[in-house]
């Protein structure tokens, strides 16, 4: 199976990537940065880079595959502020890299996308679009749309076998939140908010985008799914 992953490159993205090249499919992997070091060369085989900026317009002579088995869009942001002095441009970034990213993007490859016999995308949301926390107001609202245009989208193309889902994730580790876990304070405070009482894994994530990627999940479209630790639904008492 052919898969695209939207900022296969690190964090998230890049544990997805290794995911589904161990289980034998073929990625293309669109991303600012370069392909990773990290990457063994048997891996390497079965990945095609793409440097592609997804925070404007895509170039016309950006080449969309001809069919697509499932997508991942992994690109995020953390712009973490109290509201009163979080600018307008941080609402509009935010927003930029997370949602019309995620448009440029679909509207790319979408016939590769129905073309195929059935096909995924999960998108990536974040518990605090759910949960209210202090200082997330800008991502909170950006990683809001997300789940709203992952739904209207679910609707619209679930007549052409397409479906689409998020993965919702809590803070996890990543290079993107590496100031949030640079210490063992740090560390430590943000295992004990969860209830499972650790930070979450890129492979944490990996394990369950995976899952929404393949054809056993194919009655599931327009669903959230929480890899929070529980944060989003349990009180940790």
């Amino acid at each position: 199976m052919k898969y695209l992953v939207v900022g296969g490159t690190s964090g998230i993205g890049l544990a997805a990537t290794r995911r589904l090249v161990a289980a034998g499919h073929e990625v293309i992997v669109w991303s600012r940065r370069s392909e990773p070091d990290s990457i063994p060369e048997p891996e390497r085989q079965h990945i095609e880079y793409r440097r592609v900026d997804v925070t404007s317009d895509l170039p016309d002579d950006l080449e969309a595959p001809s069919n697509l088995d499932g997508l991942l869009y992994a690109p995020g942001s953390i712009s973490l502020a109290p509201f009163r002095g979080l600018k307008l441009s941080v609402f509009e970034d935010d927003y930029n890299v997370n949602v019309l990213g995620a448009v440029r993007v679909l509207q790319k490859v979408l016939p590769a996308l129905v073309a195929d016999e059935g096909a995924s995308v999960v998108l990536m949301g974040s518990v605090a679009a759910s949960t209210g926390m202090s200082f997330h107001a800008s991502i909170a609202a950006a990683k809001s749309a997300v789940t709203g245009l992952a739904r209207s989208l679910a609707a619209e193309l679930a007549a052409k076998n397409v479906r689409v889902n998020v993965v919702s994730p809590s803070l996890t580790d990543t290079p993107l939140a590496s100031r949030l876990l640079d210490n063992d304070r740090k560390r430590a405070s943000s295992a004990e908010r969860h209830p499972l009482k650790r930070v979450g894994t890129p492979e944490d994530q990996a394990a369950a985008i995976t899952f929404l990627l393949s054809p056993e999940t194919s009655w599931i479209t327009g669903q959230v799914l929480g890899v929070d630790g529980g944060l989003s639904s349990l009180s940790g008492m």
